[in-house]
């Protein structure tokens, strides 16, 4: 969205749109914007970067905005749990001053801790929508204790995980007031509503107008991967990046609400997907209505299959193509023209659909 706005208004950006958000590939993003000798065609960077490669980038630059949009537990053997990662991001904000405004989801327990530890100018942005509270905790909550006293965080209602109007009966700690809560999004799913504020909020900071935002997100597209739309002999399919259990939930909730009736799941172990998959148990797949039935494939289809397994009444089948083109190809046969494929994959499993599908380039 940043991107689409700052290029709207002329200006040449280079982008990490793959989401290939490790430091090889922010360097390959940077290097195709790059001339022979060696000067960037750009006049700004917009840079999705990985959690624990964040304090790397603070290292080598100092970045103008910085948002911070949440923390949740994601590739636990390689970065092990959000306590981590937070006290990393701590360290690294500690090197950054006035010079950078942070853009914080005050929704989030944990990063509004940090926002308030960091030197640099704070803009907190989060939901002012009770209606889409959850009724209940889900299983893929973290950071629900106090990061001042340790008390466990009281909630006036919660919209996903952690995130919502929490405080701290214990020391009064609460959610720090907000500088931007409305915003229409341009794509369905509550996350999307904190995607759209954040980057909203962004653009703001740089002096762009509210006018220029919205014309600039005008028939927006989504992103790599991100529900992006493509049409196969006259089918749409629409793929759904999902790699950990919040992440997870909310595409289930997104694809529920859009009415979606047919699903292709595929998970994969492989380095960036991380290799262990355990956290499918704390997916609520039990949301599910039974008239859906998951087609399910990937390096890890079978261990997917038992978990759906336990999630849906007895007798009710669930179909296992290991092979991923063979899953795709049954799929297609098999879909309703008038409705969408959905298909909801971890990060190499989105690549490989998206090269199956449509044959793009990953870089």
């Amino acid at each position: 969205m940043i991107k689409r706005v700052l290029e709207k208004k002329g200006f040449r950006v280079i982008h990490n749109e793959s989401g290939a958000n490790l430091l090889n590939g922010l360097v390959s993003s940077f290097i195709k914007k790059t001339g022979w000798r060696g000067t960037i065609k750009a006049d700004f960077a917009v840079l999705e970067v990985d959690e624990n490669s964040l304090p790397i980038i603070l290292d080598s630059f100092t970045p103008k905005v910085l948002i911070m949009l949440n923390l949740f537990r994601d590739q636990l053997d390689r970065y092990g749990e959000v306590d981590v990662i937070a006290d990393k991001w701590q360290k690294a904000l500690n090197k950054i001053a006035g010079d950078t405004t942070i853009i914080v989801n005050a929704d989030d327990p944990l990063i509004a801790h940090l926002g308030r530890l960091s030197r640099a100018k704070i803009l907190y942005f989060g939901l002012e929508e009770p209606k889409s509270f959850q009724k209940n905790l889900e299983h893929a909550t973290d950071s629900i204790f106090c990061l001042n006293c340790g008390h466990r965080l009281s909630y006036k209602g919660i919209y996903f995980s952690h995130l919502g109007l929490w405080h701290c009966q214990k020391c009064g700690s609460k959610r720090p007031k907000v500088n931007l809560s409305t915003w229409d999004s341009v794509l369905p799913g509550l996350y999307n509503r904190y995607n759209t504020l954040a980057g909203v909020a962004a653009l703001k900071s740089l002096g762009i107008s509210e006018k220029e935002i919205k014309q600039g997100l005008k028939d927006f597209i989504p992103a790599f991967g991100r529900q992006e739309e493509i049409e196969i002999q006259g089918k749409k399919i629409k793929i759904f990046l999902a790699k950990n259990p919040t992440g997870f939930n909310e595409t289930l909730k997104t694809v529920i609400s859009l009415g979606g009736k047919q699903l292709l799941i595929v998970l994969n172990d492989q380095i960036p997907d991380g290799r262990d998959v355990s956290w499918i148990w704390d997916v609520d797949f039990e949301m599910l209505p039974s008239f859906i039935n998951p087609v399910v494939s990937g390096d890890r289809a079978y261990d997917l299959a038992v978990r759906l397994k336990y999630s849906r009444p007895a007798q009710t089948p669930i179909i296992i193509y290991e092979n991923l083109s063979r899953a795709l190809d049954f799929c297609i046969h098999h879909v309703n023209q008038k409705d969408p494929l959905y298909i909801l994959a971890t990060y190499s499993a989105m690549l490989e659909v998206r090269k199956i599908l449509s044959g793009r380039k990953i870089l």
